[in-house]
């Protein structure tokens, strides 16, 4: 009985290699047999093959496959090959998600952020979530997250194998639920945050005087209504009888590239704003300055940038810089220098990188991002800092100094911080107040802008009132010159 029984398992596995041999002959000449130089036949025989390979698993996988299963997988795995953050294939959940978000209004804790696909060049990167930036006035942003944070878990739940898709499914849902997060913050400091979810309206401006009659106008993000909102905030400025701007363009993660074209116009009288390059001619185009001028040219206007601005205002940054319109504030930006566009399939679609766009001094910051003609940054955090921080966190003690004094005054802040840094914390009064301040706020509407606490904002009103702004302005290098220099420096 042994026998016959390995007799037949012999005979069923050359049966199955067999089988497996007819696939393979199938797969190599169900397709036309082709030239290397011939790139539209071999499109033609990668369909075949993969056409084949795809109802081959459907009829003989060992259990029933369903083909959106199967079609979406491999959608997926096409866009992952293309080694591209922005291009993906887009769920029919995706897609929803997509227009919710354009339409201004979903159920959230309001974060920007990216999912970095496995990179063969660096194969130790860990492939956590991204914050690109926290939008104000949301649960994200009070709750204190900050663009550079990494999201290691969602509920417990590791975000290192999770697709985009998945991440948005985790921290999206009904406002009013919570879900917990934990953030990895620089090297070591690492903390959970339980954030209730809320309906989450996308804000695109803010405005207020700063002192000296300097305008402040916030930038949050570039929609179809940002130019109206843009040219309200100026209309008011030029009531208040404002002498200098500041641009605040930090966490500003982009939006649409129109949008940003038109407010751009509103500060320059002529010239180029941005172009897109392609490999496809008809994605190639130069956007230039139009008669729509709304500021005047010899009104002194500051630019405040981050790590957190990204795509349409790194484009608004670059073409008031190299236009020498502004002067720039800050740290290097992100680095998004692609233009997509997102394309239906039925219920499904996707996002697609279809060109690059180029400053006005014809450089593309992509992966590199924009230097400030003034960089300043906040102070590191020093290991023991990011330990004390991380167990100050964990023990509620912010938390619960602002449950306990809602209304807390300076006096009372200034006491709590001086009894931590007694208690043996090395992290600074500064940044200590400021951590506390933004606790105490979270229940509250956020104020237009920080002089107490913040560097870059005191920066640039010191260009503003310092009386050499027109010399700083016409001193400023170019994007384009910024790159060449860097590049220079970085070759041996």
């Amino acid at each position: 009985m042994n026998t016959d029984n390995t007799r037949k398992r012999e005979s069923m596995t050359w049966s199955a290699m067999a089988a497996l041999v007819v696939l393979a002959s199938a797969l190599s000449f169900s397709a036309p047999a082709v030239h290397a130089q011939d790139a539209q036949a071999d499109t033609q025989r990668y369909a075949s093959i993969f056409q084949s390979a795809f109802n081959f698993i459907l009829e003989n996988y060992v259990d029933a496959v369903d083909p959106q299963v199967l079609y979406e997988g491999a959608m997926q795995g096409m866009f992952d090959a293309l080694g591209d953050p922005y291009s993906t294939f887009l769920t029919e959940q995706m897609m929803s998600d997509l227009s919710d978000t354009t339409t201004g209004r979903f159920g959230g804790i309001g974060l920007y952020i990216s999912k970095p696909v496995a990179d063969p060049k660096a194969p130790d990167k860990r492939l956590f979530v991204e914050v690109v930036s926290p939008i104000e006035d949301t649960p994200g942003w009070r709750a204190g997250i900050m663009p550079g944070d990494r999201i290691t878990h969602i509920n417990g739940e590791p975000t290192e194998p999770l697709t985009m898709d998945d991440v948005l499914k985790r921290l999206r849902g009904v406002p009013g639920t919570d879900v917990t997060i934990t953030i990895l913050r620089g090297t070591g400091l690492v903390f959970d945050e339980t954030v209730s979810r809320a309906m989450i309206e996308v804000p695109t401006v803010k405005r207020a005087m700063l002192p000296g009659g300097t305008g402040y106008l916030r930038i949050i993000e570039f929609t179809p209504q940002t130019v109206s909102r843009v040219r309200e905030a100026l209309d008011w400025f030029k009531a208040q009888g404002y002498k200098g701007l500041v641009i605040d363009l930090r966490n500003n993660p982009g939006g649409l590239l129109q949008s940003v074209v038109q407010v751009a116009d509103l500060f320059l009288a002529k010239g180029v704003i941005v172009s897109t390059k392609s490999r496809n001619v008809y994605e190639n185009a130069v956007y230039n300055a139009k008669s729509d001028l709304a500021v005047p040219l010899d009104l002194p206007v500051v630019v405040l940038i981050n790590k957190g601005s990204a795509s349409a205002s790194e484009i608004l940054a670059g073409a008031l810089k190299d236009q020498k319109r502004a002067y720039l504030v800050g740290e290097n930006s992100y680095g998004k220098g692609s233009v997509q566009q997102i394309l239906p399939i039925g219920d499904t679609g996707f996002k697609l990188t279809m060109s690059r766009y180029y400053t006005p001094s014809d450089a593309n910051i992509d992966k590199t991002g924009i230097a400030p003609d003034l960089e300043i940054a906040e102070p590191a955090l020093t290991e023991a800092e990011e330990a004390s921080l991380s167990d100050l966190i964990a023990r509620d003690v912010f938390a619960n100094f602002a449950a306990a004094n809602p209304g807390a005054t300076a006096a009372q802040i200034e006491l709590f911080v001086r009894g931590l840094r007694s208690a043996g914390s090395p992290v600074s009064e500064r940044v200590l107040k400021k951590l506390l301040r933004n606790q105490l706020e979270r229940t509250s509407i956020a104020p237009e802008y920080d002089l107490e606490y913040d560097l870059q904002l005191k920066a640039a009103m010191e260009v503003l009132s310092g009386g050499q702004y027109t010399t700083l302005v016409a001193q400023a290098r170019s994007v384009r010159d910024l790159q060449a220099a860097a590049a220079a420096a970085a070759t041996p």
